[in-house]
């Protein structure tokens, strides 16, 4: 027939094949009772039959063995307690034992001996320059380290570098510059932050003689040095000095005192970065055949300053004494919430803790099962802060007044030896170069005014202060703020910790279960029973 041709295919293998399946397949069975022996899953459970109901006594015996069980399991968790105890004690004495065996180790990064090397700068140099950001001014300027560098003996000179203009609106700019020029002489500046060292720059340069390309983006853009090079060469030849001027570069973290270096050597000679104190040892780089530069690690921020300028001037979120969720819930309560949600493009939010979970969302910062990372969000916007990317400014004082360490004659003295014409004209070319943001794309932020620092030999460990009660229960209602005139009373913001509802505290008190009280004394102790009342 026609179907004759065709046949089942045949079940049956070779020997030597179906052997080794049966090898397989018995070492893979050996397997799964192996870890389930170690797991404990193989055992079977014995069932427990209980107490039969036409027992005598049943009640009493149930009793009995719940106290049994109870007792049991308050020794358990005593044992549990006593091992957590002994464990603790023996880290505590493991650290007290490597303190006492290296000395010079100190905790989470201290801004090691910052408050010894600053000293030690401030004497090695000829010329002092503080280092401003531009977004804040104010807030960056140091009473202690100014009055220390005027009592100096030397006839050490002061000045002022306003880095990050291209953050700020061009008029917030100029005022500030005509209103630091008051007191001792400003350059406006705006140092590259994407330098890489000689052997990379190198590649590069080949790369783009062969094809012809020229990297003009804003971060490899440099305004400033110039003006700031002519000064400070033109100040060498007229003091006719033998050897090279020495200028220490000083401020607080991160308002680019590494990246100054890197811009005027043309290369990364300095370690920058986002992440603040990477800086922790003074270091000399000669920048030109008459100008040698000091990097200095930043100013360490006494405890005494304001919340705000703690969370962007100090060390507290990365030496663990703060954490990034409070330094962000700070910086929210200073400045416009409008303008942070469209600087931001999140929806409205009620506190701290629901505009991170916006921002993490909009940014793709999401754990397993879509949760939003609010630590990584919070790092992020700290960061955006801190570092040379987002646009705020603060208002420049209408009536500016000298502080109460400096004079007129003083301020006279301090100039002389400047050729102050030279740097407004550089200063004027550096403003016409840079491109600003707009007034309106700038978020308005509430100076704290200067930020103390700490130049003493000795830092007091001090630790970081609790929350208040204010801060524990804020309030939700958010007073809508002026974008050009910002009251002292800015908006609060609600807890972490008070962010659920009264309804969801009732669900939680009516899931708890009261635990029964037995009472021992109940029990009877008495051998003879009656009949009638157990088998009744």
């Amino acid at each position: 027939s026609c179907f004759s041709g065709l046949k089942k295919a045949s079940k049956r293998v070779s020997c030597s094949k179906r052997y080794k399946i049966q090898k397989k397949v018995r070492e893979h069975n050996k397997k799964l009772r192996k870890d389930a022996k170690k797991k404990g899953v193989g055992k079977k459970v014995k069932k427990d039959i209980g107490v039969p109901n036409k027992a005598p006594f049943k009640e009493d015996i149930l009793r009995e063995a719940e106290q049994r069980r109870s007792k049991l399991e308050e020794e358990k968790e005593k044992k549990k307690l006593a091992k957590q105890q002994e464990r603790a004690q023996k880290r505590k004495k493991e650290n007290a034992a490597g303190r006492d065996a290296d000395p010079k180790a100190k905790k989470a990064r201290k801004v090691i001996g910052a408050s010894k090397i600053m000293p030690s700068v401030i004497d090695a140099s000829d010329v002092i320059v503080e280092i401003l950001d531009a977004r804040d001014p104010l807030g960056c300027r140091c009473p202690q380290l100014e009055e220390a560098v005027l009592k100096r003996e030397g006839n050490k000179k002061l000045l002022f570098l306003l880095n990050k203009i291209d953050l700020v609106p061009k008029e917030n700019v100029e005022k500030w510059l005509q209103c630091l020029q008051l007191e001792f002489p400003a350059v406006a500046f705006k140092a590259s932050t994407q330098l890489q060292d000689k052997t990379v720059q190198e590649k590069k340069a080949r790369f783009a003689t062969l094809n012809g390309v020229v990297d003009q983006t804003k971060g490899v853009a440099c305004y400033g040095s110039s003006s700031l090079l002519q000064l400070l060469g033109d100040y060498a030849n007229a003091t006719g000095r033998e050897g090279s001027l020495k200028v220490g570069l000083v401020g607080f973290p991160n308002v680019g005192k590494s990246s100054l270096i890197n811009s005027l050597k043309g290369l990364r000679a300095c370690n920058a970065g986002v992440q603040r104190g990477i800086t922790r040892c003074f270091q000399d780089v000669h920048i030109s055949k008459n100008v040698k530069m000091i990097d200095s690690p930043g100013i360490v921020a006494a405890q005494s300053n304001p919340k705000a300028a703690m969370a962007l001037r100090s060390l507290q979120v990365e030496d663990k004494q703060e954490t990034v969720l409070e330094a962000v819930r700070t910086l929210l309560k200073q400045c416009n919430k409008q303008q942070v949600m469209l600087q931001y493009n999140v929806p409205d939010f009620r506190n701290s803790l629901e505009f991170l979970s916006f921002f993490a969302k909009k940014r793709g910062f999401l754990q397993k099962g879509g949760v939003p990372n609010t630590e990584l969000a919070a790092s992020t916007f700290l960061n955006d802060w801190t570092g040379a990317k987002l646009s705020y400014h603060c208002k420049a004082p209408e009536k500016p007044s000298l502080p109460p360490y400096l004079s007129e004659d003083i301020v006279r003295e301090l100039q002389n030896g400047w050729d102050l014409d030279k740097l407004r004209k550089g200063n004027e070319e550096t403003l016409r170069s840079v491109k600003f943001p707009n007034q309106a794309s700038s978020i308005v932020l509430l100076s704290k005014g200067p930020t103390a620092g700490v130049l003493s030999d000795v830092i007091e460990d001090k630790p970081a202060p609790e929350p208040t009660e204010e801060d524990m229960e804020g309030s939700c209602e958010n007073q809508e703020l002026n974008s050009c005139d910002i009251p002292k009373q800015v908006y609060c913001q609600c807890h972490l910790r008070n962010d659920f509802s009264f309804a969801d505290k009732q669900a939680k008190v009516r899931l708890q279960v009261p635990v029964p009280v037995i009472d021992l004394s109940s029990v009877h102790t008495d051998d003879t029973y009656d009949f009638n009342t157990d088998f009744k």
